[in-house]
């Protein structure tokens, strides 16, 4: 009888001829090197480094919470979606879901944050309102990282006057419809932004179409006042009844029809607590993620693409990073459908 080999590494490493410049920031994993911008994209914060970049898309930060009528900490939002975790590099992004790369094919930028100060919401608000204007205007696709959802109001609004005059509609994905007149007596409230953007004319109501809502708020007479404007929605129950695929197919026909572009904005909290805790006003029954991502696929490769935002993270109600990391993979999914557009 033989003894049994040894085990032994004998190699263990491909080693380079220079390791310390083996890897560039892009190369390495999300916490090494980190930039502070979403995937390590390049950051454009000012109108000049912006416009010279040529970019297709920019990400912006709005850290606001002063809206939140429940539990704060969604300020910390931007922050925290830019730095979820991932294992895999900026260009090496490769969409197994739709089979491109999106950095190789898109320009991607990030814009950095709207200049918010605490306590100051209408400031805030207007601030962030000039942020995403000025991204409209140089022709890039805004991509907003909230924030709370009052933040939808100004941001949406900039979009809609910059495409002025064409219209634009809104895909709202959310447990809550954010169609109330006030709440506490404020009408910037997270609970108002799509009210405020109908009743200030930015967007007709019939362009409103919105998925995922359940719960128990907001109060019946608010739904009335929904259908009076001509609002399209579709609950969570429908989309147990009929299928995500069936609902989503709906609810993109409808965005079609009417206006010329599309503002696609996405409340975590339409995702089960259980999967994504992380948010200011969980609500038990949402979605699933992977049904939300695969809606997010199908909506932006379908339509005209004006701006999109991701809101309501609360880093401080997440656990193990797991609702950071659905927003950044929601954007993620986004700039995936827009890579696979260009190079169709």
């Amino acid at each position: 009888m033989t003894d049994a080999p040894d085990f032994r590494l004998e190699q263990s490493e491909l080693r380079a001829d220079d390791e310390f410049t083996e890897f560039g920031s892009s190369d390495l994993e999300y916490y090494v090197d980190f930039r502070g911008t979403f995937h390590k994209v390049p950051l454009c914060p000012d109108d000049p480094s912006l416009q010279a970049s040529g970019a297709e898309v920019a990400i912006v930060g709005a850290p606001l919470d002063d809206g939140t009528s429940g539990r704060p900490g969604a300020r910390f939002g931007p922050m925290a979606i830019r730095s979820a975790p991932t294992a895999f590099g900026t260009l090496e992004a490769w969409s197994i879901q739709l089979d491109v790369e999106p950095f190789r094919l898109l320009n991607v930028v990030d814009a950095g944050d709207a200049p918010v100060v605490s306590s100051r919401h209408a400031r805030g608000l207007r601030v962030i309102h000039e942020k995403v204007f000025r991204v409209a205007r140089t022709g890039a696709i805004p991509i907003v990282l909230g924030g709370d959802h009052s933040i939808t109001y100004p941001s949406a609004a900039a979009v809609a006057r910059h495409a002025s005059p064409k219209t634009v509609g809104v895909v709202h994905f959310d447990t809550h419809a954010d169609t109330a007149d006030s709440v506490g007596g404020s009408l910037i409230s997270h609970g108002t932004p799509m009210r405020r953007l109908i009743d200030e004319g930015w967007v007709a109501g019939r362009n409103f179409v919105q998925v995922g809502l359940h719960g128990y708020w907001p109060e019946k007479e608010t739904f009335e006042w929904m259908r009076e404007q001509d609002l399209r929605w579709h609950t969570a129950v429908e989309i147990e009844e009929r299928g995500a695929e069936a609902v989503i197919s709906d609810a993109i026909a409808e965005a079609l029809d009417g206006p010329d572009r599309i503002y696609l904005s996405v409340d975590i909290d339409v995702v089960d607590p259980g999967m994504a805790p992380g948010t200011g006003t969980p609500e038990p029954g949402g979605m699933l993620p992977r049904e939300l991502l695969r809606a997010i696929r199908r909506i932006v490769g379908q339509v005209d693409l004006a701006g999109m935002d991701v809101v309501e993270v609360s880093p401080p109600y997440d656990q193990s990073e797991v609702t950071a990391m659905l927003a950044h993979r929601c954007v993620l999914e986004a700039l995936s459908a827009l890579a696979v557009k260009k190079g169709a």
